[in-house]
């Protein structure tokens, strides 16, 4: 391997729980991730850490980045989201299948957006997502299966629609967070603890993910699950993953829509994200679109139509019910840009300085780390 070649990609980000269902004698589906079997499986999900910024931060995570050589590398898919994500983590399916195909989709027949992430004002849940998530198979096959997150995920749009299955403990630090994973994984088994962890991706957002506060939120994370490896059962197999990873965008590289006349010409909405932007254009006028955006964004953003994109798999296969939610243009960002359309999306978005939804391998690669119990070799 040449020093500038990344290590290989072992599967995808939809095969981690069905390899832990796997790993518990509760198989849902096969993967190509072979894990140790074990009485209890808990998942830590750092949202943003991607297994590239991982392996550019190592020195500040000493337990994570030592798991690395031994550790796999998965594809989290696009939009590298964590609305998207979360739908292929939680159901074991690509975004195509579960329908989960964005932060901004349009509701079919509306000319409405939902946003996936905060679910305000969306339809029911599981109606939307109606596939059933890997959390309900273990459950069903007599698994004790503990979430674990803050109070207003209990019972939210997302997890509805991606993880819902078993019990909700509600804890707020990540100190918290540990301690409800040991106490639950005291139980009986086989059991599934699933933690979730916000913090990395907030101040990715917020500092950018090459900031000094960055490497400090990914010590105290680093600290955390080495403190929960070292304090489970030794019958436990810990798996560390992420739902995306994430790239910084200077001020100057971000375009805006509403200050752009060519590029919003023809589009009725703007849907995705900054960094992967689904545009649902006017009756007629998706070829135009498609044209001037590749003409004007071409070397910097993948601009492509719902067509090529389904084609070329961007989405695995696509349910009938899923394309109309696809933006008519669909594009993704290649180079430390980002477009945004203050005209429907919330203009706190172009403040950030870190983002995601892109194809590049700093978004779309995330590591899973294995840990097995002192029982498990």
């Amino acid at each position: 391997m040449s020093r500038d070649a990344l290590p290989p990609v072992s599967g995808t980000l939809a095969d981690v729980l069905p390899a832990a269902a796997a790993a518990l004698g509760l198989p849902q589906r096969a993967t190509p991730l072979r894990l140790p079997d074990a009485a209890r499986v808990v998942v830590v999900l750092v949202d943003g850490l991607g297994e590239r910024l991982l392996a550019e931060r190592a020195g500040h995570a000493p337990f994570l980045g030592g798991l690395l050589a031994d550790g796999h590398v998965l594809a989290c898919g696009y939009p590298s989201t964590t609305a998207t994500s979360m739908g292929s983590f939680g159901t074991g399916l690509s975004s195509g299948t579960h329908g989960m195909v964005g932060y901004q989709v349009r509701l079919p027949g509306t000319d409405r957006l939902l946003n996936e992430l905060s679910w305000e004002d969306g339809p029911d849940p599981r109606t939307w997502q109606p596939q059933e998530t890997v959390l309900e198979h273990l459950v069903a096959r007599g698994a004790a299966v503990t979430r674990i997150g803050p109070a207003f995920f209990d019972g939210s749009g997302l997890t509805e629609a991606t993880l819902r299955g078993g019990r909700f403990a509600a804890a707020e630090s990540l100190d918290e967070r540990v301690e409800a994973a040991l106490a639950a994984l005291r139980g009986p088994a086989p059991s599934l603890v699933y933690l979730y962890w916000g913090d990395v991706d907030k101040v990715g957002h917020v500092r950018g993910c090459t900031s000094w506060e960055w490497g400090e939120e990914l010590a105290a994370v680093d600290l955390a699950v080495r403190r929960l490896a070292a304090r489970a059962p030794a019958d436990t197999l810990v798996l560390v993953t992420a739902d995306h990873g994430m790239v910084d965008v200077p001020a100057g590289a971000r375009t805006d829509l509403a200050q752009d006349a060519e590029l919003a010409d023809g589009v009725l909405l703007t849907g995705g994200e900054p960094r992967a932007p689904m545009l649902y254009t006017r009756d007629g006028a998706a070829d135009d679109v498609l044209a001037t955006w590749r003409s004007r964004l071409g070397s910097t953003v993948e601009v492509v139509s719902r067509e090529q994109a389904v084609e070329d798999g961007w989405f695995g296969p696509v349910a009938d019910h899923v394309l109309p939610r696809i933006g008519d243009v669909v594009a993704a960002a290649v180079a430390p840009v980002s477009v945004h359309d203050s005209r429907c999306q919330r203009p706190e978005l172009a403040k950030l300085v870190g983002m995601h939804g892109g194809r590049t391998p700093a978004e779309t690669r995330v590591p899973l780390l294995v840990v097995p119990g002192r029982r498990l070799g």
